[in-house]
């Protein structure tokens, strides 16, 4: 299959304007603190706008399980885990390209990021092609990284990088500084006095000793003494630089879009993967539920509220976990009990499970079936006031009619109860 993204199967179904607000009912389901303790160490990939996007499609889901189920292999994930932080070090140095100001000084890091990126791609290809991948997602990834790694454009910026890198490695200069003068000429063969020096002195250290050399500070960049020698040493090796100045040049957009979007994509289920580990640690189960747009059938076995087990987990306090299931002609699920017994942490629960469903990732609870199907829509636990008044008025209105067939108490008592819940509703 052609790859087009590890998120979605096709270019169809991808977002085509990216969601950056939270839905309406992730502060009722507590998932605005689930989204944002998974994206919390993963700041610089902006994956919110993946989690605020729900999928409709029973093949899209499927998609993404397939993914993250390869991905809970842990080898997978660290060499997966790996190729980013390697990406992470080439944004790293263009970043500082960007910033600095000498030429020879941008040119330098900008080969760095091209060895760098080049280095993360041979590696990932070779790692793929030992793991035993099931998914579809990630069996196109690795057969467009392996034409890609083939590919005469990138072998051809990989070679040049090397032989640059090794044309500067080679360079010898000698720099001569005299009171305000700072000269440089090339390197002819002289001794290295340093060398010599610590050579006599190695027969005078007698076990370890005290070093009094004065540490100095990494440099955070170039001053303009090093940028004029720099310059020096490139007028005393025009060819090796010039190489350098044409391939910065001609390499400016070195970094393929699709492997940048991978990059990123990729972290949505490193990320999603990393928070629920920590929670499964704990004893407690998640599992990838079944998706079907023909069985109505619905059920949830030991399932639970994923933002309190985080907490809950924090503490080492216990989890409750709960089930549902509707099936035949069920289609209404009716939640009582005391005040406290969990009814709003179950409606909750309930939320959660659909929602995480419909994103692909595996859910909290041992089994379930159908938790999203097509079409779903996911309502607010508590309407506003005024609308909570107009549905219960309406209400009223219907049973006084129904009161006024009855007749006498019956519809006093219905009065007087209905009036009441209009006058001061109640979750």
């Amino acid at each position: 299959m052609t790859f087009c993204s590890i998120l979605f199967e096709n270019s169809e179904g991808s977002i085509k304007e990216e969601t950056v607000k939270a839905l309406g009912f992730f502060v009722d389901l507590n998932l605005d603190q689930v989204i944002a303790a998974i994206t919390s160490t993963k700041q610089e990939y902006n994956l919110e706008p993946f989690f605020y996007t729900p999928l409709s499609q029973v093949k899209a889901i499927q998609y993404r399980q397939e993914i993250a189920r390869d991905l809970e292999n842990e080898t997978l994930k660290k060499k997966v885990d790996t190729f980013a932080e390697e990406m992470s070090v080439v944004r790293r140095y263009l970043a500082l390209v960007d910033k600095l100001y000498y030429q020879y000084h941008k040119e330098g890091w900008f080969l760095e990021a091209v060895q760098t990126y080049c280095s993360a791609v041979t590696c990932l290809v070779d790692d793929l092609n030992h793991a035993n991948l099931q998914s579809r997602g990630l069996l196109a990834v690795r057969e467009y990284l392996t034409n890609y790694a083939n590919s005469s454009g990138f072998t051809s910026l990989l070679a040049e990088a090397k032989k640059i890198k090794a044309g500067l490695s080679t360079i010898k200069y000698c720099v001569i500084i005299k009171d305000s003068t700072v000269k440089v000429r090339k390197y002819e063969a002289e001794i290295d006095y340093s060398v010599e020096v610590e050579k006599t002195f190695e027969k005078f250290k007698q076990g370890a000793v005290k070093d009094y050399r004065l540490k100095l500070a990494a440099a955070s960049g170039m001053n303009h003494v090093e940028a004029q020698i720099l310059n020096l040493v490139a007028k005393l090796h025009p060819e090796i630089f010039a190489r350098l100045d044409d391939f910065c040049v001609q390499h400016s957009h070195f970094l393929d879009e699709t492997i940048r979007i991978f990059d990123r994509e990729i972290q949505f289920y490193i990320a999603y993967l990393e928070y629920i580990s920590k929670i499964k640690r704990s004893g407690l189960t998640f599992c990838y539920p079944q998706i079907s747009q023909q069985s109505k059938e619905i059920y949830d076995y030991d399932g639970f509220d994923l933002a309190l087990a985080a907490k809950c987990v924090s503490e080492n306090s216990p989890i409750i976990c709960n089930d549902f299931c509707l099936k035949g002609q069920e289609r209404i699920l009716v939640v009582s009990g005391p005040n406290q017994g969990g009814k709003t942490t179950f409606a909750r629960t309930f939320g959660q499970l659909h929602y995480l469903a419909s994103l692909g990732c595996p859910v909290p609870c041992v089994s379930s079936s159908n938790l999203s199907p097509p079409g779903q829509k996911i309502f607010i636990e508590n309407e506003p006031t005024l609308s909570i008044s107009g549905t219960i008025g309406r209400s009223t209105s219907r049973y006084r009619r129904q009161g006024d067939d009855r007749g006498g108490r019956r519809r006093e008592d219905s009065d007087r109860l209905l009036s009441g819940r209009v006058e001061h509703p109640r979750d």
